[in-house]
């Protein structure tokens, strides 16, 4: 990471912090809806949508509020991958199957009354493991929050006994006007960003949050290199904002 990209958080602002935004919200909504539905109701849900509007930190800052188990699935897992790290992540001593495995994690579940949050599902699903997280649900009938990016819930409509366990399908919302002003005061509280620049900063981010606080962070650091107090588009200039886009290949 060059000088010119790096990101300076406010010592104020501490590296676990979450900022409340709405998908925050949107994120432990969906979750107490399946830890407090009605017994013959499903208990599954799934958060879904683009990279970048800050699912995975809300997931987080959910599990941490709920004392949900909370595991972030990676391109290489398998089955037993999955087992393994649900284990791990309940402390437990794995058994040497998968039966077994799969039945230690169902036992915890119930026994602990925890619910559990399964992010980056889409991995799961090009695997074709989705079964194996519908057999935890069903030994345990615990509450289970998935995450997964925007085409998530088409492609569980594959596996029809899993789809029709899950409560509700729950979109992640674009960063608002509202959501700006609230990473502003967390990541930038030492100068002030005009409107002006910051509805230029949301056009650009296209949605999502990860483009705003890059952003933020960007218009801090000129702020206070500069000695001023607020940024606005004039003082701003042509510096440019980051959009996500590779930059353009130089022709000589």
């Amino acid at each position: 990471m060059t000088a010119e990209n790096a990101v300076n958080v406010p010592e104020s602002v501490s590296i676990g912090t979450v900022a409340p935004i709405t998908n925050v919200g949107i994120c432990i909504g969906a979750l107490q809806r399946i830890m407090h539905r009605d017994q013959h109701l499903p208990g599954m849900a799934v958060l879904y949508g683009p990279a970048g509007f800050g699912k995975s930190l809300a997931a987080s800052y959910a599990a941490n509020k709920t004392r949900a188990y909370y595991v972030t699935c990676k391109s290489s897992w398998t089955k037993k991958a999955l087992l393994l790290a649900l284990a791990k992540e309940m402390g437990l001593e794995p058994a040497k199957t998968l039966y077994e495995m799969c039945d230690q994690v169902c036992e915890q579940l119930a026994l602990s009354q925890r619910p559990l949050i399964i992010d980056e599902m889409d991995h799961v699903v090009e695997k074709n493991a989705v079964e194996i997280v519908r057999d935890i649900y069903e030994g345990s009938f615990a509450p289970i929050l998935l995450i997964g990016e925007e085409k998530l819930p088409a492609k569980l409509e594959r596996w029809e006994r899993f789809h029709s366990r899950i409560l509700e399908f729950v979109p992640a919302q674009p960063v608002s006007a509202d959501d700006a002003e609230v990473l502003q005061e967390m990541y930038c509280p030492e100068v002030t960003i005009a409107p002006d620049l910051m509805d230029e900063v949301l056009s650009i981010a296209k949605g999502s949050v990860r483009r705003v606080v890059v952003n933020i962070s960007r218009i801090r650091n000129f702020g206070l290199s500069e000695g001023l107090e607020t940024v606005d588009q004039n003082t701003w200039g042509n510096q440019p904002l980051f959009t996500g886009k590779a930059p353009a290949r130089r022709v000589r």
